[in-house]
């Protein structure tokens, strides 16, 4: 089986091919523009030879009168053209006095004519055609005849050969060699742009084997550099997202495990006759039940919120009412944990937002359950409210204890808690700020935990504003 091309080949092979077809065109260019260019000199030049001639042929004929002396003595006529300073035809082994005119040098003397005043052939060329150019003989302001030119065709002489042999063996010369350059050059590039390619396309493979620890050397800051740069972005979130996972499923193991394992061992006990069945027993089976229960429907509301999922029917709604009123319905929790609950919004304020109410009490009902879970007994809660611009902002502040500032960013993350002050034997399963932090994201919103005056937590949700008016 033949091997295919690898990305090196075709684009050395492309920009190969591109330079020589750009060197080919602009040599056959440059060619057909200096065949055009010399052969135009070269006409120039005779023009220019037989409008010097125009006088001479008008002088002899003032001498003769008429052109009669010129008919059929071709040696008189090529005297009477002859440039000056050129020996006569019987003395052309003498050393010319001046070098002749290029003109004369393509074989002018035998491509033009001398025409009478009606246009008759007189002496020169008999094969003169519709393309001789003709200018006028006058004397004393008449025309008394014509003399042709058949425009140069092609290069003939030696001179004109040589020079034109020259200049297309400079051309061919300057063509090789740059199409040496651009092969070069093609593959110096092909080199320099496919070797990080090849190194990224490597580093994918790996990663696709489920190496996220794998990086890429950042070399340019060009679109290669960058993309060099999301690559390790990307294998980088991977990683994280892979050790959140592991933890996801330890923890939810963990979290399932305990109240089974206390289930479990209920049941053994009542059905050993260990314990007697009686209320107290059953509580403590109905307990377990309920926190599995509130377990898995806290994993099904976050695998919602993560997916998307979660329905929203959103409406124009004064979201300082509803935490007023999901704050009363935990009053007496408070009071039962010994906290107390500090409402620090007057009831004139309102602040309108298009959201779900059932999902902003959800919000609020978890920020509470948090608090009233995790605050020492003799603290209390302080909830409050700021408008500022075109969002509210509501605070949560609680007293001890608190969190340490390196933690504060990992709160809204599934199952984290902070076992050294905020312990798991007040319950929940780390889900609720989870789930609080999708629901603020679904409104468009903020949520971030900061340390708290009071020597606590601060969370602190902000919320758009419906056009930003208040009422």
């Amino acid at each position: 089986m033949s091997r295919k091309p690898g990305i090196t080949s075709k684009l050395f092979f492309a920009i190969l091919l591109t330079s020589i077809v750009v060197a080919v065109a602009m040599a056959t260019a440059i060619r057909t523009s200096f065949n055009q260019g010399f052969l135009g000199y070269l006409n120039e030049q005779e023009e220019q030879r037989v409008e010097a001639l125009r006088p001479t042929l008008a002088q002899a004929y003032l001498e003769h009168g008429s052109w009669d002396f010129l008919k059929g003595d071709r040696r008189r006529w090529f005297e009477l053209i002859r440039p000056p300073g050129m020996p006569p035809p019987d003395q052309r082994g003498e050393r010319p006095r001046r070098a002749p005119p290029e003109s004369d040098l393509t074989g002018l003397n035998l491509r033009v004519g001398l025409l009478d005043a009606h246009k008759q052939l007189v002496a020169g060329n008999p094969s003169l055609n519709r393309n001789a150019k003709l200018k006028p003989i006058e004397v004393n302001g008449a025309t008394v005849g014509w003399i042709a030119l058949v425009p140069f065709q092609q290069v003939s002489t030696g001179a004109a050969l040589r020079f034109q042999q020259q200049q297309l063996k400079s051309s061919l010369a300057i063509g090789g060699i740059a199409i040496l350059l651009a092969a070069l050059v093609a593959w110096l590039l092909a080199r320099m742009f496919i070797a990080p390619i090849k190194h990224i396309a490597a580093s994918t493979h790996r990663l696709a084997a489920g190496d996220y620890a794998t990086q890429v050397t950042v070399s340019s800051s060009d679109e290669l550099g960058q993309l060099a740069q999301d690559f390790n972005h990307l294998a980088s979130t991977l990683d994280k997202n892979e050790k959140l996972r592991r933890a996801f499923m330890a923890d939810v193991s963990h979290e399932l495990r305990t109240p089974l394992a206390v289930l479990k061992g209920e049941l053994e006990a009542l059905q050993d006759g260990v314990r007697p069945l009686t209320p107290a027993a059953i509580g403590s089976l109905q307990a377990e039940v309920a926190t599995l229960g509130k377990l898995i429907d806290d994993l099904y509301e976050l695998s919602l919120s993560d997916a998307g999922a979660l329905t929203y029917k959103k409406s124009r709604i004064d979201v300082l009412e509803v935490l007023r009123a999901t704050a009363e319905t935990f009053r007496n929790r408070f009071a039962q944990s010994g906290l107390g609950l500090e409402m620090n919004i007057p009831m004139e304020i309102m602040a309108f937002c298009h959201a779900d109410p059932d999902r902003i009490r959800q919000l609020f009902g978890n920020l509470l359950e948090n608090a009233a879970r995790y605050t020492d007994a003799g603290g209390k809660l302080a909830i409050s409210s700021r408008i500022e611009g075109r969002n509210v902002t509501l605070s949560f502040e609680d007293t001890k204890p608190g969190v340490p500032d390196p933690m504060l960013p990992q709160l809204f993350e599934r199952f984290f808690r902070v076992d050294q002050s905020r312990s798991r034997s007040t319950g929940g399963a780390g889900l609720g700020l989870a789930i609080s932090r999708n629901i603020v994201d679904a409104h468009q919103g903020r949520v971030a935990a900061t340390p708290s005056a009071l020597g606590g937590l601060c969370i602190k949700v902000t919320l758009p504003l419906v056009n930003g008016i208040t009422a």
